[in-house]
C-alpha cells in the first residue's frame, strides 16, 4: 500500500504558519536539526487515474501550525493535570516484548477482538513489517521490497494507534465514576489511574501531531474508528470489565511491539530522517527529557515505556475483583522495597501482577 509520496521535514519549531509557508514556497525545506514543528508530506502527482490512495495528507500550501500560541497574555504556562513519573534509561531499555497466555474464555474473547482490530489497523495504515520480518528469515532479498514502512507510514500508524488507545481509559473511568455516583460507593482508586492512562495516550497523539498533519481521509478514518470503538467499549465494559481490561492489555502488547520495531528500524539505518530528528518541545516538557537525550529515538523509548506500563496495569486490573478490590497502583504498600505494582516502571511485570501478588 505505497502511495508514492516522498517525505520532507521542516525544522522551524517556533515559527508562525506564514513563515512555514514562505519556507515551503521558497524551497527551503531541510531536515530537522532543531525541534520539528511538523513533517510535511509532499505530493508527487504520478498516481494513475483511479489508483488506490489509502491516506490523504495535507498539501504543503495548506499546512498550518497544529498548536498555535493562545492569545492569553496573563497566563504563562498551564501544567499537566498528571505529572509524568521519571524513567531512567536503564529502565526504558529493559522493556521487552511480552504476551500473556490465554487462560479463560474471557481472555480468549479479548484476544480474538484484539486480533480483529489489529487486522483492520494494519490494513488501514499499510503496515507490512510483520510480513517482511517473517520473509526475511527465509529470503532477505525478497523481503526488502515488502519492508515498505517509511517514516510517513510509521507516523500515520502512530497517529491512528494513539487516537484509538486513548479511548478505553476514558470509557472505563467515566463508567466507574457514574457507577460510584449512582451506587453511592467508593471506587477504591480505579478512576484516577484509568483517566491518567487516557491522558497519557492523548499526550502521545499530540506529540506525533507536532510532526505530521493527517489529511482529510485519515481524519474521517479516525472519526469513524473512534465512534465505533467508543460505543463498543462502552457496552462491553457494562457487560464485562474484566474482558475489557484484558483486551486493553493485549492492545498495549501490540503497541510495545510496534515501538520496538521502529527502534530496530532506526538502529538499522532504515529510517534516516527519524535518526536525525529531535523530539518536539511538548514531549521534552512532558517527559522531562534531559539535555543530550532529546532525539526522536529517545522519544520512542519514553512512549514504549508508557505503553509497557499500560500493558501491565490493564493485565493486573483484569486479574482483580472488579467491584471490591482496591487499585494497587493508587495504594501504598507496607513494605515499599519489595516488588509490587507501582506508578513508574521500577518493578516491571509485563504480563501483569496476579491478584495474590498485587493485593
Amino acid at each position: 500500500m505505497n502511495c508514492g509520496r516522498s517525505i520532507t521535514a521542516n525544522a522551524l519549531s517556533k515559527q508562525s504558519a506564514a513563515q512555514v509557508l514562505r519556507s515551503l514556497n521558497n524551497g527551503k525545506i531541510a531536515l530537522a536539526s532543531a525541534r520539528p514543528a511538523l513533517l510535511a508530506l509532499s505530493h508527487h502527482h504520478d498516481h494513475p487515474v483511479g489508483a488506490h490512495r489509502p491516506f490523504s495528507t495535507t498539501r504543503p500550501t495548506h499546512i498550518k501550525e497544529f498548536f498555535p500560541l493562545p492569545d492569553t497574555p496573563q497566563i504563562k504556562t498551564t501544567d499537566a493535570a498528571w505529572q509524568h513519573p521519571v524513567y531512567t534509561y536503564d529502565q526504558m531499555e529493559a522493556v521487552r516484548v511480552a504476551h500473556r497466555d490465554v487462560k479463560t474464555w474471557s481472555d480468549r474473547i479479548a484476544l480474538t477482538a484484539l486480533r480483529t482490530l489489529r487486522w483492520g489497523m494494519d490494513l488501514a495504515t499499510g503496515y507490512s513489517h510483520d510480513k517482511a520480518v517473517a520473509l526475511g528469515q527465509k529470503d532477505p532479498r525478497a523481503a526488502a521490497p515488502k519492508s515498505s514502512m517509511t517514516e510517513r507510514k510509521w507516523l500515520m500508524r502512530f497517529i491512528f494507534l494513539e487516537s484509538v488507545a486513548g479511548v478505553p481509559g476514558m470509557v472505563a473511568g467515566m463508567l466507574r465514576h457514574l457507577h460510584s455516583l449512582r451506587r453511592m460507593r467508593r471506587d477504591n482508586g480505579w478512576i484516577e489511574t484509568l483517566l491518567e492512562e487516557s491522558f497519557n495516550e492523548r499526550m502521545h497523539l499530540l506529540t506525533f501531531l507536532k510532526m505530521a498533519e493527517p489529511g482529510w481521509f485519515m481524519r474521517l478514518m479516525i472519526l469513524g474508528a473512534q465512534g465505533v470503538f467508543f460505543n463498543t467499549m462502552f457496552f462491553s465494559y457494562l457487560i464485562s470489565p474484566r474482558t475489557c481490561h484484558r483486551f486493553v492489555g493485549y492492545l498495549e502488547e501490540e503497541a510495545v511491539i510496534t515501538y520496538t520495531r521502529v527502534l530496530q528500524d532506526i538502529d538499522a539505518g532504515k529510517l534516516p530522517m527519524f535518526a536525525a530528528m529531535q523530539a518536539p518541545d511538548i514531549a521534552i516538557r512532558y517527559w522531562n527529557m534531559p539535555e543530550g537525550s532529546q532525539t526522536f529515538r529517545d522519544l520512542i523509548l519514553y512512549i514504549r515505556a508508557d505503553e509497557s506500563k499500560h500493558r501491565e496495569v490493564n493485565h493486573t486490573l483484569g486479574n482483580l475483583d472488579q467491584k471490591n478490590d482496591p487499585n494497587p497502583y493508587a495504594s501504598k504498600f507496607k513494605d515499599e522495597t519489595l516488588p509490587h505494582p507501582v506508578k513508574d516502571i521500577k518493578f516491571q511485570k509485563p504480563t501483569g501482577w496476579e491478584r495474590d501478588e498485587a493485593i
